[in-house]
């Protein structure tokens, strides 16, 4: 097996309620041009479950309420995998490069969690028209804008 090296940019950080991505000083000059989009995804790493339990976790016992008994970690967006790498689609707030820091309106990670990578949402690339999903999640939302109205504490068994 080829060895993978992966080195941190930066982290998710969370004080007092304001949300932002500081990228370390020798990539803050990779922020140039960012401000222009509105959105961008996130990849960072879920520490709390970088453990050998978690790694090896592979089936999920009823995640979701209607959903099946039984799920593959590869078929939910579960923390417990073999690579806790979670990736978040976020608003950007502002950019500011000088600083290296990225604004957020929010996003689902815990403060000092590293951030692996970042790239701009652009829809040409990464949205989906009309995806397929399975029939006890499609009354889901359709959109990342519709999903803070949904009550998403009736979907997990967590």
């Amino acid at each position: 097996m080829n060895e993978i090296k992966v080195f941190p940019i930066g982290k998710i950080e969370n004080e007092n309620g304001e949300f932002k991505v500081t990228v370390d000083s020798i990539y803050k000059n990779g922020l140039k041009g960012l401000a222009d989009y509105s959105h961008v995804q996130i990849l960072w790493w879920f520490d709390g479950c970088d453990n050998t339990k978690d790694r090896g976790m592979l089936i999920e016992k009823k995640p979701y309420k209607k959903g099946p008994e039984e799920i593959g970690v590869f078929a939910l967006r579960s923390p417990e995998r073999p690579n806790p790498i979670a990736v978040s689609n976020v608003s950007i707030a502002y950019v500011d490069e000088k600083a290296g820091i990225i604004g957020l309106y929010y996003i689902d990670a815990f403060p000092g969690s590293m951030v692996l990578d970042l790239k701009p949402y652009t829809p040409s690339i990464d949205r989906i028209e009309n995806p397929i999903t399975p029939k006890w999640c499609s009354h889901w939302p359709k959109s990342y804008e519709e999903s803070s109205e949904f009550n998403w504490e009736d979907e997990f068994n967590f």
